[in-house]
C-alpha cells in the first residue's frame, strides 16, 4: 500500500540502491550553494530526461509537483516581497529539482533493496546495543511515504476542484489529516502483523534470496 515503485527494467532500476542514494545525497549536496537559475535550470532539464528514460509511465510521475504548486507559489512569493524575484526563482527551481530527484529513486527502486541498502548505513550502531534496522526502516518509511502523502493529496485536490471548480482550499486539510492517519494505521498494522522491524528484515533477506536464486536459475 506504501510503495510507489514503477516496475521496469530501465538502466535507472538496474544501479545499485546505494549507489542511487549516494547520487541523490551529492547532486542535492551540490546544488544548495547554486544561485545561478541557468544551472539550477540545466539540473531540472536534466532530472526530467532522466525521467522521459523511463517511457510515459515516468513521465507521469512529475505530476507529483501538482500538490506543491500552491506551496512553491508562496514560496516564491516571500523569496520576491522580502528579498528578490530571481532568490525566488532559484529558491524554486533548486527545491522542485531536489524533489524530482528524491522521487526518481523512489519509483526505480524497492521497498525491500532500499531497506537492505539503508540498514547498512546504522550498522555503527550495534556498537551501542542498537539495532540498525529501526532507524533503517524509519528512513526507509519516511522516503516512501513522501510521493504517497503527496499523491494523497493531489486526488483529494482533484475531487475537490471536481465539485467546486476551485483549485484548492483550507478545507482540503482535515480530510488529508484523516487519511494520512489512516494510511498510517494501515502500515503500523501490516508491520505488526509481520513483527515489526525485526520481522520486516527477515522478510526482505528472504525476499532478496529467492530473487537471488530466480537470477541464477534464469541465467
Amino acid at each position: 500500500m506504501i510503495s510507489v515503485y514503477l516496475p521496469g527494467a530501465s538502466w535507472i532500476h538496474r544501479i545499485p540502491v546505494r549507489l542511487k542514494l549516494l547520487t541523490l545525497a551529492v547532486i542535492s549536496m551540490a546544488i544548495l550553494p547554486v544561485h545561478d537559475p541557468a544551472v539550477l535550470g540545466a539540473v531540472l532539464a536534466g532530472v526530467l530526461v532522466l525521467y522521459a528514460t523511463l517511457g510515459p509511465e515516468g513521465l507521469k510521475q512529475v505530476t507529483l509537483l501538482k500538490p506543491l504548486v500552491s506551496l512553491l507559489l508562496i514560496i516564491f512569493l516571500l523569496h520576491g516581497i522580502g528579498g528578490s524575484w530571481m532568490e525566488g526563482l532559484v529558491a524554486v527551481l533548486r527545491l522542485v529539482a531536489m524533489v524530482l530527484l528524491a522521487n526518481l529513486v523512489s519509483v526505480t527502486t524497492r521497498m525491500d533493496d532500499m531497506l537492505e541498502a539503508v540498514m547498512s548505513l546504522f550498522y555503527p550502531l550495534k556498537v551501542f546495543g542498537v539495532s540498525p534496522k529501526k532507524p533503517a526502516l524509519a528512513v526507509t518509511l519516511v522516503i516512501r511515504f513522501a510521493p504517497v502523502l503527496l499523491s494523497v493529496y493531489s486526488s483529494l485536490a482533484e475531487a475537490y476542484r471536481a465539485r467546486t471548480g476551485k483549485r484548492g482550499s483550507w478545507r482540503l486539510i482535515a480530510p488529508f489529516a484523516l487519511q494520512a492517519l489512516r494510511l498510517s494505521e494501515n502500515v503500523a498494522e501490516a508491520l505488526t502483523a509481520r513483527g515489526g522491524a525485526e520481522g520486516l528484515a527477515v522478510e526482505t533477506t528472504a525476499n532478496t534470496a529467492e530473487r537471488r536464486r530466480m537470477l541464477k536459475r534464469n541465467l
